[in-house]
């Protein structure tokens, strides 16, 4: 059974994830695409999203009508000449990544040429082959003019026509007498491309502290300024070393959950209020946005009598304080409730000596040292063995015999 049996039969039974949808996974910002086993779906459209080196994609005309897939290699228009890049969706889908993508005008879209032939990819490995050298190379001739300004990675174009430099500078680069020097070098029309340091990242991809790949790299394509207001509304320790990410930058996922903090937020009473009660006055020590819970303390700067109560029970406590009433104590039933606090050490209950112990069973099964011999005074014999010999006794015997 050939593949394409495989997939046909994947897509006509009712087996769960479509196996045309998924594709291949060694390309960044791949897109699943839930579309691709409805009748009629790569129909809907002639519009094919086609993406090339790590991030960067684009959007183009079928208007050859190729029956083209998830995964076919395919030879693009291009200004001049012609690139290659890799399907990476069709039909209904291709459209909502087009909004996405901000596409000013239709002129933006050009046209499939054909499916890559043999000859296009011999062009096409040269091309790559010849990248990371362009780009050691652009990097000194940068250095040596002088400009403020990193050269992160070069991409050429399939048929070696043109290469698109991708720089990061903090500055505005005047670059022209580059463009000038990497011509005549590399012998190649010459493109300059900005990018930040969060697109930087996501075209060399990697694993980010939480153990997965990285977003830019996976899926975000529009980058959202992040500011240190998402991690104060997320009670996030202000620390640059946990809030940064692979980028240096401000990690993207601060953005993720903040609408829900800042929701929640608002249900929850000032840190500057003070509850009175009857057995005194306490102040607020930490809150749990999401859980809704609020713990206070009898000091403002230290942790004393710690009493959790949740946000519903404070506000009461306020609107009672307002009237000039003081409950018993923070709790609706007027007792004390000492928060459960977990066992945040893990050896509280377990014997500190318990190494020492199996340490002085070693030492019982290893033999003891001899002691050093005294010296024998000159002339006495040395005893033979470790005991002392025992003085000779006189023989009953011969006492007998006198």
């Amino acid at each position: 059974m050939n593949k394409d049996n495989e997939i046909r039969i994947c897509c006509d039974g009712d087996r769960g994830l479509c196996k045309n949808a998924i594709g291949r996974q060694d390309k960044q910002l791949n897109t699943y695409d839930w579309l691709a086993d409805v009748p009629g779906n790569a129909d809907s459209t002639d519009l094919v999203e086609v993406q090339f080196k790590h991030t960067r994609k684009g959007y183009y005309h079928n208007s050859n009508n190729l029956e083209l897939k998830k995964g076919d290699i395919v030879a693009v228009e291009a200004n001049p000449g012609h690139d290659i890049g890799v399907v990476t969706l069709t039909g209904r889908l291709v459209k909502k990544q087009i909004k996405k993508a901000n596409l000013k005008s239709a002129d933006d879209i050009k046209r499939i040429y054909r499916i890559a032939r043999p000859v296009d990819m011999d062009k096409y490995r040269e091309a790559k082959a010849r990248e990371h050298d362009t780009m050691i190379e652009s990097r000194q001739i940068a250095k040596d003019l002088g400009l403020q300004m990193k050269i992160g990675d070069v991409e050429y174009q399939g048929d070696c026509n043109k290469a698109i430099f991708y720089y990061i500078a903090d500055e505005r680069v005047d670059f022209r007498q580059l463009i000038k020097v990497l011509a005549e070098t590399f012998h190649v029309r010459i493109e300059m491309k900005q990018i930040g340091a969060r697109q930087e990242a996501g075209r060399i991809g990697g694993t980010g502290p939480c153990g997965r790949e990285l977003c830019c790299a996976t899926w975000m394509k529009n980058f959202i300024s992040v500011s240190t207001n998402s991690a104060r509304f997320q009670d996030i320790s202000l620390n640059p070393q946990k809030l940064a990410g692979m980028c240096a930058k401000l990690k993207c996922c601060l953005n993720y959950e903040v609408d829900d903090y800042v929701e929640a937020g608002r249900k929850m009473p000032s840190r500057e209020i003070i509850l009175q009660t009857a057995d005194g006055d306490y102040y607020l020590f930490k809150t749990d946005i999401l859980a809704g819970l609020i713990t206070y303390s009898t000091d403002k700067n230290i942790a004393a009598n710690l009493e959790t109560i949740s946000a519903e029970r404070a506000r009461k406590i306020i609107e009672m304080n307002k009237r000039g009433e003081k409950p018993e104590s923070l709790h609706e039933d007027g007792k004390q409730r000492q928060s459960a606090k977990p066992n945040a050490d893990l050896l509280a209950n377990e014997n500190i000596s318990r190494f020492d112990k199996a340490k002085k069973k070693k030492k019982k099964n290893k033999q003891p040292k001899q002691q050093p011999q005294q010296q024998q005074p000159k002339g006495q014999k040395k005893p033979q063995g470790n005991a002392p010999r025992p003085p000779k006794q006189n023989n009953p015997k011969q006492d007998d015999n006198d």
